[in-house]
């Protein structure tokens, strides 16, 4: 349960902010650009530091982890909304991502350890559920603040969930091992992995007006490569090698890519070009984590009866039909005919998250559960930074290209679709896996 309240709050935080950020700008008397950073400052070293964190993580105790984690989650929320100019704001934002890359890593190992291996996929469910379901949620959630309470209480929402789980895992996690400080190559490995994400999202963001932009994405593979000779990379490289999960992690990151393009994107065609209201909008938009919701807990139980693998094909399978029924988004249809095809794709994310997710840390050897769940909630959080970029890139593109009204959203839409649909061959890949 913890691990599951601890997903759902680190997501909510990546999604919440993004909808204050006009209201940041006016109330800190800064600029878009400069407010954009409360989001960025968050993303960014929570992406650089998923791996080392995993690494880090492998050789510490994992209750004073945990709570060392959401401790400082907590305190820098209550820092961020306590912000009397940008700077510290931004600041606050930057350490509150690398606390939450230790909260993303431990999900899975929470999960993972706390039931018998014949239960994990029903426990991964738990996370992989509320995970998403957070980054649902966040732009409702966020409107009900703005609109009664001010950009502030979008930081000091969490508060009381990061308390409960705290008090959970102080009351129910075993008191075993302790904290050490991290290794020195550790930060070697955040620096390029944080410059190479960067790279590549800067490329997708800009190539919008700059289509040359898009050479700045190339300069990752250079940056990858020498971290993957680095003694941080060689583990993880090793670990995909050895448990073969390569194609697993892969179709997470492309199922969170899509699902974060769709759901971008059909959020501004509703808002924009529908001209519905904020609430209309949220409430069409809740059908996707409600789908989420009903089926995330039959999945677990058809990964436990049935195995990992067949589930989460059928999930991923699922998703990719849902999303592929948006494709033309048709003008007149009304919130209801929208509604149950993202109810649709939002089932099959519950059918999948968490078999896949028990798939690979079921695959990892012993010593090695938080590197694998790690590289899991970095494949995860790279398709959640990236599905809004590469939906924007394709929706522009076909903007261009086409002459009928909506061009864009179906071709925006359509790669949504077709993300989803490569997470379903990477799955049916045939490869070893445990129940």
């Amino acid at each position: 349960m913890a691990a599951g309240m601890l997903s759902f709050v680190a997501m909510l935080d990546m999604n919440v902010v993004n909808l204050a950020l006009t209201d940041i700008s006016v109330g800190l008397h800064v600029s878009p650009g400069v407010a954009q950073w409360a989001a960025l400052g968050y993303q960014l070293p929570l992406v650089a530091l998923l791996l080392p964190a995993g690494r880090w993580l492998d050789q510490v105790g994992t209750r004073p982890a945990l709570l060392l984690a959401v401790g400082g989650f907590a305190g820098c929320s209550v820092l961020a909304a306590l912000a009397p100019w940008a700077a510290w704001l931004i600041a606050a934002r930057l350490a509150q991502g690398a606390f939450a890359a230790v909260l993303f890593v431990l999900m899975p190992v929470l999960a993972a350890t706390s039931v018998r291996p014949e239960l994990r996929g029903r426990a991964m469910s738990v996370p992989a559920t509320l995970g998403p379901l957070g980054a649902v949620t966040g732009p409702v959630v966020g409107g009900l603040l703005l609109d009664h309470f001010g950009w502030r209480a979008v930081f000091l929402v969490k508060l009381p969930v990061c308390l409960a789980a705290a008090l959970i895992v102080h009351r129910c996690a075993p008191r075993r091992g302790g904290l050490r400080p991290p290794e020195r190559e550790a930060l070697g490995d955040a620096a390029l992995i944080g410059a190479a994400v960067a790279s590549v999202l800067l490329g997708l963001t800009l190539s919008a007006r700059a289509p040359q932009c898009l050479l700045l994405a190339p300069a990752a593979v250079p940056l990858v490569l020498l971290w993957l000779r680095r003694p941080g990379g060689r583990p993880v490289a090793e670990l995909l090698r050895t448990a073969r999960t390569a194609g697993a992690n892969a179709s997470v990151l492309a199922l969170a890519a899509g699902f974060a393009a769709c759901h971008y994107l059909l959020a501004q065609n509703l808002r924009g070009p529908r001209g519905e209201s904020a609430t209309a909008t949220a409430l069409t938009m809740l059908a996707f984590p409600l789908g989420m919701v009903l089926a995330g807990r039959f999945g677990g139980r058809l990964a436990d009866r049935w195995g990992a693998r067949p589930t989460a094909l059928i999930g991923a399978a699922v998703t990719a039909l849902g999303l592929a029924l948006l494709v033309p988004l048709d003008p007149g249809w009304s919130g209801g005919e929208i509604a149950w095809r993202l109810a649709l794709a939002g089932a099959g994310m519950g059918l999948n998250g968490g078999p896949t997710q028990a798939l690979v840390m079921s695959a990892a050897p012993p010593g090695r559960l938080a590197t694998a769940g790690s590289a899991v909630q970095l494949c995860r959080s790279l398709g959640f930074a990236f599905g809004p970029a590469l939906g924007t890139a394709a929706a522009l593109a076909g903007d261009r290209a086409g002459t009928g009204t909506g061009t864009g959203a179906h071709t925006g839409l359509a790669l949504a679709a077709l993300l989803a649909a490569s997470a379903v061959a990477l799955l049916a890949r045939r490869r070893p896996s445990a129940r």
